[in-house]
């Protein structure tokens, strides 16, 4: 502990450090963890006058070297985190009770400066003999200078603090003793203080000593009055902590790094990042190149977490050597996420030009515990003026832009699309509106004819939803139907169109019998594999009482084709039940035709594609012709009917007729619209 009077017996002294021990491992292992044992065993050193200089030193080193490893824990992380945050409270106990002892000390010595000036003769010589003996033997620092600065004593523990004696401390000035780096704070309250505007002040500041080394202090500086109010002299109470100091610096350090890496954490990335928004000219610029291991996770599961690890530190590594440089951060975000700030950079090709530095450096293969690695990254690019925007929008548009770089095949960067964000916030602003859009009644359904080719008569309708956004207006199907088959929405959504579908077709065939048409409805492949699919129809057929032969249902070739053995039985129910099954978008797959006819299938919807070669009016390709007759004789030859989509001219619609194809659907006979459409067409206006 160093050499400090304490009045105990050698017994006395190894029974209260033990106690003192006992508390302290205790603190270890109590559950839940808690620092303050630590805290008052620094508090009881002090009360047990355990304070040379070097006590605290001495005991935080002796915690830090040897308690571990004299109870078996050396290589337990999770005790040497307690052990360490229990050594800062022990620091900060320790340093609070001195400074505690140290300014009733100050004010003791204040008080015998002040008192000896009223006391007699002897009184003085004793007071003074007093002062001496507290001044000599105090465990802190104790100088006193003229107001000039000139100092006038310093006492032993001064002496051996700054490494210089009496006589070179006294051919000295105050001012000599002032660090270069000290705050402005400090040389303002230390002229304040000898014009007389204050009596005292406390700081935290640095002394460098005779050999060149530098000595952090707790110092307190106050003003001694001659009997007339005027400043006479200044005493100085100077505190050692650079052990504490030191301690803290190093527990700051754990705190904003990886203690993997080595790196700068996120914590110290994003105060960095705060930093720089923080400047004010408008020409300021930051860039951010978002990183991201492709395949890390694969590497992880498959050769172990310890291999994980130690390819994190060597692409640490190579991100630190490429990239860094002054104004600029490599920083670990957690997992294998790294980012890269680059402060006053001069446009977006400054950080393209890391980005591409970067996918170079990780090129080359890692060996790790004997294998060779590959490994390559994605990145988001951000570069952007300060003005305008916030650090937290130049993280969100950099996590956005990372994944862009993701989706678009990896190994690459991305860089931050203004324009693409504004469609993906929509697409997302779709997704996650769309359920309240239903309940609110937003969506509502359009028709189309479907016409025999033979003599115009509308045969069917197809159903086609649509939706009145309030904010983006009428949107069509290819806006919003990818995004409910994404979301699940698609089943009930579906439902909604089904059950208005034949809503309306019961109302043309009230209206108009035997010749009203069937209504078709599409059927997307997450409603074809649900297994409410036949009794919602079923039920849905009863309550609008329509006949199942005036519903027909659609589903694409691909989905069709692919269709597993249960979603392909409860097709064969909805046949067997009379209800119409159609295929869209016919010829575009990669179907095995020959399987059509152990389909439950009634139509085929030959993909409007095909339709133009059969445009123009002074011929048609024969190739397309050629396909489209072929397709029509298939059909034909299973038994299924025909109809063309995208018909769009006289000229197709008289080819598709010659050709027998039975019915079309299109531009040419009428586009989408209102029921109200519809029931035109049927009343022949």
């Amino acid at each position: 502990m160093g050499s400090s009077y304490v009045p105990m017996t050698r017994a006395e002294v190894a029974d209260h450090l033990r106690a003192l021990t006992e508390l302290l491992v205790g603190a270890l292992y109590t559950n839940p963890f808690r620092t303050a044992p630590g805290y008052d065993i620094g508090t009881r050193l002090v009360e047990a006058h355990f304070t040379s200089t070097d006590t605290l030193g001495r005991t935080v080193q002796l915690l830090g070297d040897d308690l571990l490893t004299a109870l078996g824990l050396a290589g337990d992380e999770r005790m040497r985190s307690r052990l360490a945050a229990l050594q800062g409270a022990l620091a900060a106990g320790y340093s609070r009770a001195l400074r505690e002892r140290t300014l009733a000390e100050q004010e003791a010595i204040r008080a015998a400066v002040l008192d000896a000036r009223d006391q007699a003769e002897t009184a003085l010589r004793a007071s003074e003999a007093r002062f001496r003996a507290m001044f000599t033997e105090a465990a802190i620092g104790i100088g006193i200078a003229a107001i000039d600065g000139t100092i006038l004593d310093v006492n032993q523990s001064l002496q051996d603090m700054l490494g210089y004696t009496v006589e070179e401390m006294r051919a000295r000035n105050v001012r000599d003793l002032m660090h270069p780096e000290d705050a402005a704070s400090v040389w303002r309250l230390y002229d304040q203080l000898i014009r007389g505007e204050c009596d005292h002040y406390r700081a935290e500041k640095r002394f460098n000593r005779a050999d060149g080394e530098q000595v952090w202090t707790h110092l307190t500086l106050s003003l001694v009055r001659d009997d007339h109010g005027e400043p006479q002299y200044q005493v100085a109470m100077i505190e050692d902590v650079t052990d504490r100091h030191l301690l803290q610096n190093r527990l700051r350090f754990q705190a904003l790094h990886d203690p993997l890496t080595g790196l700068p954490n996120r914590a110290l990335f994003l105060e960095r990042l705060g930093k720089a928004f923080n400047v004010r000219s408008p020409r300021a610029r930051v860039g951010l190149c978002y990183l991201d291991l492709d395949g890390f996770k694969v590497i992880n599961d498959s050769l172990g977490h310890d291999i994980g690890d130690q390819l994190l530190i060597e692409v640490g590594r190579r991100l630190d050597s490429s990239v860094a440089g002054e104004g600029r951060l490599v920083a670990r975000m957690g997992g294998d996420e790294f980012v890269i700030l680059v402060e006053g950079s001069a446009g977006t090709q400054d950080i393209v030009e890391v980005a591409d530095r970067v996918l170079r450096t990780l090129e080359g293969p890692v060996r790790i515990g004997g294998h060779e690695l590959s490994i390559s990254a994605s990145i988001g690019i951000v570069e952007r003026a300060v003005a305008g925007t916030t650090a937290a929008e130049q993280m969100r548009d950099a996590d956005i832009t990372l994944y862009w770089a993701k989706a678009d095949g990896k190994s690459r960067w991305a860089l931050y699309d203004p324009e693409r964000n504004a469609r993906e916030v929509a697409r997302f602003t779709l997704s996650a509106t769309m359920p309240a859009a239903l309940e609110r009644d937003e969506f509502y359904v359009d028709y189309q004819p479907l016409v025999r080719l033979e003599d115009s008569t509308v045969v069917g309708v197809e159903a086609l939803v649509r939706w009145q956004h309030p904010e983006f207006g009428r949107l069509a199907p290819d806006r919003f139907i990818e995004l409910a088959e994404e979301t699940g929405l698609i089943v009930p959504l579906g439902r909604w169109v089904l059950r208005k579908a034949c809503e309306q077709a019961r109302r043309w065939l009230v209206e108009f019998g035997d010749s009203a048409p069937f209504v078709s409805v599409n059927l997307a492949v997450r409603q074809s594999r649900d297994p409410e699919l036949v009794r919602d129809v079923r039920r849905i057929l009863d309550e609008c009482e329509l006949p199942p032969t005036h519903l027909q249902l659609e589903l694409t070739e691909s989905a069709i084709m692919g269709t597993a053995d249960e979603p392909l039985e409860a097709l064969r129910s909805l046949s067997d039940m009379g209800v119409r099954i159609a295929i869209d978008d016919f010829g575009t797959g990669y179907s095995n035709l020959a399987y059509l006819r152990h389909l439950p299938v009634h139509e085929l919807k030959v993909a409007g594609s095909f339709m133009e070669g059969l445009r123009a009016a002074d011929g048609a390709d024969p190739v397309d012709a050629q396909i489209v007759a072929t397709l029509v004789q298939l059909a034909h030859a299973l038994d299924l009917t025909v109809t063309a989509e995208g018909v769009e001219t006289p000229a197709q619609a008289e080819r598709l007729r010659r050709i027998g194809c039975d019915a079309g659907q299109g531009w040419f006979f009428a586009r989408p619209g209102p029921p109200e459409d519809i029931d035109r067409l049927l009343h022949g206006d």
